[in-house]
Order: C-alpha cells, then structure tokens, then sequence
C-alpha cells in the first residue's frame, strides 16, 4: 500500500510531466473509483489543463484549469503510469486520460483506490481529504512543539494514532513499523504517558524515516510514474521476524496489534 514517500514522489513527477499539459479524450473502464457519474466525469475532465500537482499524506492534488481540481488515491496499491505515446501504455488499467501531444495518463488499482474531480468550492467540502491531518513533510504546521502538544492530548495507543490520517496525513502500516522503533515506543503504549523525550525522538524518528525512503524513492514494490521500482527496502525491525534486533540482537517478533500486525525488539521498545 503507497504511503506518504511514495505519494510524494509520484505528485512530484506528475507535476513535471502534466503541467500544461491539455485534456483530449477520458476512458473509464470501471466507473467505481469516481465521485461522479461517467459521462458527468468525462464533461468536466476534457479540455481542462493540468496545473501543479502536490501531495497531502497519501492523496494526490492536481490542479485543472479552470475552476477544477483531480484527487487521487491509490487505496492499498495501484499504477500511475506517463507514456510519451499509445504504444507504451500499459493494458491493464481503470482510467485513462489522454492529452493533446499524443501522450496519455493511466490509472490502476489493485483492490481500490480513488479518482474524485471536485470544484474550487467543493475542495473544502471533499470529505475524503477536509479532514486530513497534516503532512509531516509538506505541512509547515507540522512543528516539534505542535506534535507534542497534540499528542499529549490523546487517549489511545500510539500505533493507531499515527496511523489516523485525522492526526497526521502519511503514515501507514509500512513505515510505521521503524519509526516507533527509533522511538523505543511499543505499539500498544499510550500516547498520554509517553515523556517528552520520547516524543522529540518520536517526532525526528517520523521526519528521517519518511525523509529517507522519498529520497530512495519510495518502497521497492511500488512503481513510479515511469514504471521504475523503489529502492527503499532495509527495514531496521520490520517485516524482519525472527531476525536480530541490530540494536541489541534480540529476536525481532511478530505481533498483533488491533486489526494490524507488527514487528518490534522486545527490548527495545517498551
């Protein structure tokens, strides 16, 4: 599932490769992933331009000229794919835009995923992404001190409040895994009874890692705009079951925690 660095990368290459770029034809294979109906879709889509692109979390904002903005999510996982002609495309997809210049956009989702076109005015009223958190890298709201504020104030396990988009915009079973763990935080511990200490170390331990697997381009089971993979794949704790803590050498284990499983030292993370 793309989370945050992977989100990233792609609304950064889409904003290189759409920008300016003008809308001549819209093919939906499966009408599910919009907000629309097909035909209401395709009137509002065709003609319009691609102005910037940016990320929030793990949607996609794009501007449309005029008046007009495309959101996406890839939900647990999909291709966004740029072909500089038809003849590069892929076969497989769910959406299909195609541009004045002769190349064309794809969309896949594996399971599913969103492509919603809402107004300037509806932006605000989106309800899918009105409420999203902050983005820990985009957002500069997104303080030390913020973070530690705010999380003095819940009441639940650290794991899920990390993981609510309503908190903070990106995080995802994946990366969550070694963030707490540079922590020494267990999934399971409250947030409230966390020290400060602990929270700084948290709130760096969010920035690098997220920073890091951006720069490596994100998961190396994920693709970007061109089809090229990650490279980001040395997880410190998890997925790693059985293996050595690279801290202490204990065994790293598999745990469930709520509706998600995950990995930790059982020495290290408290």
């Amino acid at each position: 599932m793309p989370e945050l660095p992977e989100i990233r990368n792609l609304a950064a290459q889409m904003c290189v490769e759409l920008n300016g770029r003008r809308v001549s034809g819209v093919e939906i294979r499966h009408d599910k992933c919009l907000n629309l109906g097909a035909e209401e879709f395709k009137s509002l889509v065709l003609g319009k331009t691609f102005g910037d692109v940016l990320s929030r979390g793990k949607w996609i904002f794009a501007r449309l000229e005029p008046g007009l903005h495309f959101l996406l999510s890839l939900g647990m996982g999909g291709d966004v794919l740029f072909s500089p002609k038809p003849e590069a495309m892929p076969d497989k997809y769910r959406l299909r835009l195609d541009f004045e210049d002769g190349s064309l956009l794809t969309i896949g989702f594996w399971w599913f995923g969103y492509a919603h076109v809402v107004t300037d005015r509806g932006l605000a009223e989106h309800k899918m992404t009105a409420d999203l958190g902050p983005d820990p890298l985009n957002d500069p709201t997104f303080t030390r001190d913020w973070f530690n504020d705010r999380l003095s104030e819940k009441k639940g396990n650290i794991k899920a409040i990390l993981m609510d988009q309503r908190f903070i915009a990106g995080i995802g079973n994946v990366y969550i895994q070694d963030i707490l763990f540079r922590a020494g935080l267990h999934p399971d511990r409250r947030a409230a009874f966390i020290p400060r200490e602990q929270r700084d170390r948290l709130y760096t331990a969010i920035r690098e890692n997220l920073e890091r697997a951006t720069s490596l381009g994100g998961l190396a089971y994920e693709r970007d705009l061109y089809g090229r993979p990650g490279r980001f794949k040395d997880f410190l704790v998890g997925y790693r079951e059985g293996a050595a803590c690279p801290e202490c050498g204990a065994t790293i284990q598999k745990i469930r925690t709520g509706s998600t499983s995950s990995f930790i030292c059982p020495r290290c993370q408290a």
